[in-house]
């Protein structure tokens, strides 16, 4: 009798503490998901929820302040998400405010964000829209990111196969790098080109030096001191002219 009083006690211990760690869940759950205290509901539409679930969080600059408490496809292509709110944020959740859809972390869970509107906007009503913006599609944004490692791909090995031929020799780059003929030919011909620079100069100058030597030459010395004489009086027939001309300016000031 002792023993079975006992074990009875040891079971009502038992029932009573496992009671009490079912409310204290319930209580914890119910808090979390907002099913107790003050709260109000706002909807959305999505065009693609991307995998959000009834019992996602909710967040709100970051915090967590309510739960989706539905999802229902109203068209072929829209779904509209009902989300139950702390009744605490109501002052800040305005008609501008815009939700999107995100994930709690790289591979975490689906949530809807909420991003503050203007602050000179009204509140949000019971049951009222705020506008949204679509999520990005994780499949779409793959494909993509696979056809962009694609063509980094080829144009690597373009570009590998373009070094290999630049460093073989091929091609006018690795001719111009690597052949030593081209660029000796090269070296040649600006070999060649300061040659005849300096054949023009010599040239030159030894045209001076004879245009020199001819006007000292007793038979060419008449014929250039003619043509000396011509200068200058060509010179001081344009001085007279121009004086001529002053003068004529001022008789006009004068009169």
């Amino acid at each position: 009798m002792k023993n079975s009083a006992s074990q009875k006690i040891k079971i009502g211990i038992f029932t009573l503490v496992g009671l009490f760690l079912l409310v204290a869940s319930v209580f914890l759950i119910g808090k979390r998901k907002t099913l107790f205290g003050n709260s109000f509901t706002i909807n959305g539409t999505f065009k693609n929820v991307g995998g959000l679930q009834i019992g996602n969080n909710v967040r709100f600059v970051g915090i967590n302040v309510g739960t989706v408490q539905n999802i229902k496809i109203i068209s072929d292509t829209l779904a509209l998400v009902t989300m139950r709110l702390d009744d605490k944020v109501r002052s800040h959740i305005k008609t501008n405010a815009v939700a999107s859809i995100s994930s709690d972390g790289l591979m975490g869970d689906k949530l809807v964000t909420i991003t503050a509107g203007a602050d000179n906007a009204p509140l949000i009503k019971e049951d009222g829209m705020i506008a949204t913006v679509n999520p990005m599609e994780l499949d779409k944004t793959v494909a993509k990111i696979a056809q962009i490692a694609d063509n980094a791909e080829v144009i690597t090995s373009a570009l590998a196969g373009i070094a290999t031929q630049v460093k073989s020799g091929k091609g006018s780059i690795g001719t111009l790098l690597y052949n030593d003929t081209l660029a000796n030919n090269l070296k040649g011909t600006v070999k060649s080109a300061h040659e005849a620079v300096e054949s023009v100069k010599k040239g030159t100058e030894g045209f001076s030096e004879n245009m020199t030597a001819l006007k000292h030459n007793f038979l060419l010395r008449g014929y250039f001191k003619k043509k000396k004489k011509a200068e200058e009086k060509k010179q001081k027939e344009m001085e007279k002219a121009q004086e001529k001309s002053g003068d004529d300016d001022k008789d006009k000031k004068s009169k």
